[in-house]
């Protein structure tokens, strides 16, 4: 243990004997400026000239947002660099990014502006400016070459931003009216459309046929509709007492209804039309819907109208051949005597398979369609003595009668049968849905169930399997019941397997996520080890705790990978995590150790000798850095040589409440610009 902290106190005497000359090569008493702007070490101003220069660097001051500040001295020591010495001055003196020194050696014939690198003017600039006062400060005429400078770095003022800024605006202010003019004209327009178009609306509808139509052609339609049908009313009420005049209110009722059906949609049009014409004042949009409303109820009034004439003519056609069409409706009668007869049987048949429940719709079939045969025989007899009584009006109404009993009867008839074959199909529907739901079952028996749904729906499927098949495999049966029983059962066995694939799905994809993850923590915690290892003279405790945590959380994380994969992946993201924050840590510390400080004509040479000024990261930065950071500050990250200053306040000279803040990439004069320029004369 002495031994080590001998070794240790060796090399940071050694480190403190390497930084002394160094030290000693910047140590100088820097000029402290007068409150003014110009300080005139040399005297080679006087008191009136001194007063002009102060006046105007105290506008330039006003007029921009620069501040120049001048000292004359007999001659640039300790340095005698001429940039050294203008930047020390300044950072002595805290300017500000935004304050230049204009130092000027007047017995050495040199000058500088030391500025700092965030300042408003480019080197460029200052160069161009440092060439325009050579020649004033070749002659000795300090003052023109002050306030040459001055003019120099004010520039015009601001008033070439002002000017563009105003353009700008002009240009702003122009493109708004534009805009404005355009979107007035485009709205004028937009409101004689629709004035023009009221209701209509902008876009064509296909489903809407009056979306084409203007409120005018609307307008125009609805009134010529009302007349039509009005005109079409009259004339079927008309034709109407001619029918029941010739057929009697019996044969013609249906038709009679039919035409108080159209009365009734007349009523409602002529009421519309009367608010379309009263006092109160509608909205076009109201307007356009009436005129609408009317054409449809017109329309449908025609519809009616329509269907009602074309029974009409079938009335009258029978009555025309009324011997011919009581022929043929006497042969659709025998035609169904064989198909009556077997009405009873083909039901018997399906009671002796079916429960009677699933026969409530045909049941009392046979007994209907015999009722209607009985009207068919009556209708028939009463159109064979109304035909020889020479009655056709009644003669077609009785024919009338007997073939739509007759078509009934049929039917009834025949959907017997019809529904024996939808039981049919549904029983067969319900005996495959058994077989999809048994594979269904075994299915689902292979999946993962860490809830217990899967296993419950299992459940619920078999009893329905088991009810199922017994009600399937007897007499009475009900397949239209047991068919929706098992289709409830497949939805909820469906759903099941669904959830258990997805979960299968979940746990796959979980697990291909963790394995990812750790093989990314060990990548990154791996990279960060080396990282640390290779340079642990640099790095402080807080990367070395962050990666102890992402080891631990790694070895968590892959004990746990095969019993939980869910915390195991949660450490795992929690390992990776922490080892990107060591290597952020480690990275900020290293950083740290090799700034400038260490780099430039110390360390290197200083200790271990053929030192480089380049910012080497290798042995001196690691190990020496460690040591000495370690023994000086706890071994943390470093600490910074950027100097904490006050600001130049604003005192008689009117300074700016502004500073220079330190630190920069300048190679020299602790942050200010050190930029190769300066000028003899």
């Amino acid at each position: 243990m002495k031994t080590r902290w001998l070794g240790l106190g060796a090399l940071l005497l050694a480190a403190v004997t390497a930084l002394t000359p160094v030290a000693a090569a910047y140590a100088t008493d820097p000029v402290t400026l007068d409150s003014g702007y110009v300080t005139d070490v040399a005297g080679v101003l006087s008191a009136a000239d001194e007063a002009t220069v102060e006046a105007r660097l105290q506008e330039l001051s006003e007029k921009s947002t620069s501040d120049l500040f001048v000292v004359l001295v007999d001659d640039f020591t300790s340095p005698s660099d001429s940039v050294q010495w203008a930047d020390g001055v300044a950072d002595s003196n805290n300017l500000g990014p935004e304050q230049y020194l204009l130092a000027i050696a007047v017995e050495g014939r040199s000058y500088y502006i030391s500025a700092a690198p965030d300042g408003p003017l480019s080197d460029a600039k200052l160069d161009e400016v440092e060439d325009r006062i050579q020649p004033l400060a070749a002659q000795d005429d300090w003052v023109g070459a002050i306030t040459l400078a001055a003019d120099e770095i004010q520039g015009d003022g601001g008033a070439g931003v002002m000017r563009a800024t105003l353009i700008v605006i002009g240009i702003i202010v122009a493109a708004l009216l534009i805009w404005l003019v355009i979107a007035l004209v485009r709205r004028a327009r937009r409101s004689a459309e629709v004035r023009r178009r009221g209701a209509m609306p902008e876009r064509p509808d296909p489903n809407d046929p009056f979306s084409t139509l203007t409120d005018e052609q609307v307008q125009t339609q609805a009134g010529a509709a009302l007349v039509r049908a009005d005109d079409a009313i009259t004339s079927s009420t008309e034709e109407l007492g001619f029918a029941v005049a010739q057929f009697g209110e019996g044969a013609t009722a249906e038709f009679t209804a039919v035409v108080d059906a159209a009365k009734a949609k007349m009523s409602e049009a002529f009421d519309l039309r009367q608010k379309l014409d009263d006092e109160i004042e509608d909205t076009v949009f109201d307007r356009r819907a009436w005129h609408i409303r009317i054409i449809q109820l017109c329309d449908e009034i025609d519809d009616v109208l329509d269907a009602n004439t074309e029974a009409f003519d079938a009335l009258r056609k029978l009555e025309q051949n009324a011997p011919q069409e009581l022929e043929r409706v006497r042969a659709e009668r025998a035609a169904l005597e064989p198909v009556l007869a077997g009405a009873d049987d083909a039901l018997a048949a399906l009671r002796a398979e079916y429960d009677g429940a699933e026969l409530t719709t045909v049941v009392d079939n046979p007994a209907q369609a015999r009722e209607r045969t009985t009207l068919a025989d009556r209708a028939i007899d009463g159109a064979a003595q109304a035909i020889a009584a020479g009655r056709s009006g009644e003669a077609a109404f009785a024919i009338r009668t007997a073939e739509q009993s007759v078509a009934q009867a049929t039917q009834l008839v025949q959907a017997i049968a019809a529904h024996g074959a939808d039981l049919a199909r549904v029983e067969a529907g319900a005996r495959a849905l058994v077989s999809e739901l048994q594979g269904d079952v075994a299915a689902a028996q292979q999946l993962p169930d860490a809830g217990g749904s899967i296993a419950a729906a299992v459940t619920a499927t078999t009893q329905e399997l088991q009810l199922a098949s017994a009600a399937l495999a007897g007499t009475a049966r009900s397949p239209q019941r047991v068919f929706d029983a098992l289709t409830a059962a497949n939805t909820q066995i469906d759903a099941a397997i669904a959830q258990g694939r997805e979960s299968v799905e979940r746990a796959r994809r979980d697990q291909q996520m963790l394995e990812q993850t750790i093989a990314q923590a060990e990548a990154e915690i791996r990279t960060v080890r080396d990282f640390i290892q290779t340079r642990r003279g640099s790095v402080g405790s807080t990367a070395r705790t962050r990666l102890s945590q992402a080891e631990a959380g790694l070895a968590q994380a892959q004990a746990l990978r095969a019993t939980a994969p869910d915390q195991a992946l949660t450490a795992a993201r929690s390992a990776l995590d922490l080892a990107r924050q060591a290597s952020s840590y480690a990275q900020s510390d290293v950083s740290s150790y090799e700034s400038p400080q260490y780099g430039q004509g110390g360390w290197g040479g200083g200790v271990f000798g053929g030192g480089s000024s380049s910012n080497d990261s290798g042995l001196a930065g690691d190990i020496l850095g460690g040591i000495i950071g370690g023994l000086l500050s706890g071994g943390g990250g470093g600490g910074s040589s950027r100097r904490s200053s006050s600001w130049r306040s604003s005192g008689g000279g009117g300074f700016r409440s502004s500073g220079f803040g330190g630190g920069g990439g300048r190679s020299s004069g602790g942050g200010r610009s050190g930029r190769s320029g300066g000028r003899r004369f």
